[in-house]
């Protein structure tokens, strides 16, 4: 039984760092020039498929995804360090689209497969670039750019297992709930469960687990 699961995050990549507006200052060397590092490149927001994962629930608890912004460039020619990437893991199976357009972005269908989906900001530069034969004591420098973020969706393609059908007020949902971690509404009425429920059963000595669909009423 095929089964679709999906999610809705926000992803933002870290800003670039800013440059560095510095001059030697050195004893014997009374006209320093220049020496202002630039700044880091901010990190990106990288999506990848991990076999090892069988279902969004993380995106359940944590809907946004933030990577590390780039350091600001110090004296002496120093670079600021670039950001740290956010890299996110994902079932394989997973297709990710735009939120708004729906548009598909990536579609990640084997293991280590990986997709930016948010760029990080380049880093500012420091005034040792505007050094020239006119202007040998440049005091600007320029700010580091911002990364990129938006609002995207994800979708898991599954397929089932199991799938438990039955009579209404059978117990399926119960069954569902005490097997696996899902949480499907259980009433004592019937037609109870109004969509698919999916529910995930690790089984010992076995290295996939089982996936159980649970079918409306």
């Amino acid at each position: 039984m095929a089964f679709v699961d999906e999610a809705k995050f926000f992803v933002k990549a870290g800003d670039g760092g800013n440059g560095c507006a510095s001059f030697r200052r050195e004893k014997y060397v009374p006209k320093g020039g220049p020496n202002g590092g630039d700044g880091g490149r901010g990190g990106n927001v990288i999506i990848r498929a991990r076999k090892k994962l069988h279902s969004l629930i993380d995106f359940r608890y944590r809907s946004h995804f933030k990577a590390e912004r780039g350091v600001n460039g110090q004296g002496k020619d120093m670079h600021g360090k670039n950001g740290k990437d956010c890299i996110m893991d994902v079932p394989i199976g997973s297709v990710i689209k735009e939120s708004e357009s729906g548009q598909i972005l990536a579609d990640l269908l084997n293991d280590g497969d990986s997709f930016i989906a948010a760029y990080g900001g380049e880093g500012g530069l420091g005034n040792t670039h505007f050094s020239s034969g006119t202007n040998r004591s440049p005091r600007i420098a320029t700010k580091g750019k911002e990364g990129e973020e938006k609002w995207l969706k994800i979708e898991l393609k599954l397929i089932a297992d199991v799938g438990l059908v039955g009579l209404p007020n059978a117990g399926k949902s119960t069954l569902l709930s005490r097997l696996s971690a899902a949480n499907p509404k259980i009433a004592d009425y019937p037609f109870t469960t109004l969509e698919p429920q999916l529910g995930v059963l690790p089984v010992k000595h076995h290295d996939p687990c089982i996936s159980l669909l649970l079918n409306p009423n």
